[in-house]
């Protein structure tokens, strides 16, 4: 008989998971087949409109307004967090377990304590407009909080510990041999960094970018804290109609589409960084 033990140490997880995500999910795509009843609740007529509307050009510009401001937050983080894991792999031995320490501290605190402390930070009367009046500066300045790139801001600022320890992993066990041999047959720093250490870490910047764009494409927190509704994402109009609007069906199929954009995402990423890994144990 084999060995049973490995399925009964997974047996409490698998079971976790599905009865707090499998169910929940199957649950919401069945909402999605339904209709709204007159007053709100749920009318139990089958129908296919909830999923025809989410393809509205309305909602669908909140789907691409989403997908941009994640996307732009996702690469920015991407390149802040490789170089700063870069950095932290070069380090000294030694010292890496406490530069990783503070680039995960900010994790210690409450996400809604970071987002607000942002809102400290760009308001006309915050911190950074009173250094700005400490240095002589009388003008008017930029409208910072309540924009776009407030929001990218908070979300770069929120997810980037997620990057710096995707990458990280992989620099860290990068064997520096091959990036020597590099430069022994005559690349450059920037050919050999380009050619050779960014293909062989690229799993880590793709599950780092994968990462973060998942996290914020759903975010409802972070638009309506530093965007103070002056847009919204997809999180928003989940939240929306759960909560405000009372259309469970249609919130349902809006879930739904963003949960299959999601798991699209992470399939492709897990297929990248498959093949990037055979490639470099090929070469």
């Amino acid at each position: 008989m084999k060995d049973r033990s490995p399925a009964l140490l997974m047996a409490p997880a698998l079971a976790w998971l599905t009865a707090f995500m499998v169910v929940p999910c199957l649950l919401i795509l069945a909402l999605a087949f339904f209709r709204r009843g007159i007053y709100g609740g749920i009318e139990y007529t089958f129908t296919l409109e909830n999923l025809g509307l989410v393809f509205d050009p309305l909602y669908a510009g909140i789907f691409l307004k989403s997908a941009w401001i994640a996307g732009l937050a996702a690469l920015i983080a991407v390149v802040l967090g490789y170089a700063a894991a870069f950095a932290i792999a070069a380090a000294p031995a030694r010292r890496q377990p406490a530069l990783l320490f503070f680039a995960v501290l900010p994790f210690w605190s409450n996400y809604l304590v970071r987002t607000y402390a942002w809102i400290v930070l760009l308001n006309r009367e915050g911190l950074l407009t009173g250094i700005a009046r400490w240095f002589g500066y009388d003008g008017e300045l930029p409208k910072l909080l309540y924009t776009e790139p407030a929001v990218v801001v908070g979300l770069v600022y929120n997810y980037l510990p997620f990057v710096i320890l995707a990458c990280y992993a992989p620099l860290s066990r990068l064997n520096v041999e091959i990036g020597e041999a590099s430069r022994d047959l005559g690349a450059s720093g920037w050919t050999t960094f380009r050619r050779v250490t960014v293909p062989m870490t690229f799993h880590g910047i793709a599950t780092g970018f994968v990462f973060v764009f998942v996290l914020s494409i759903g975010n409802f927190v972070t638009p309506a804290l530093l965007g103070g509704g002056q847009f919204q994402m997809i999180g928003n109009l989940v939240y929306a109609q759960f909560l405000t609007a009372n259309d469970w069906p249609f919130g349902a199929a809006l879930s739904m589409v963003l949960i299959a954009i999601m798991m699209g995402l992470l399939t492709l990423q897990t297929f990248a960084s498959e093949k990037a890994s055979g490639s470099g144990r090929h070469d």
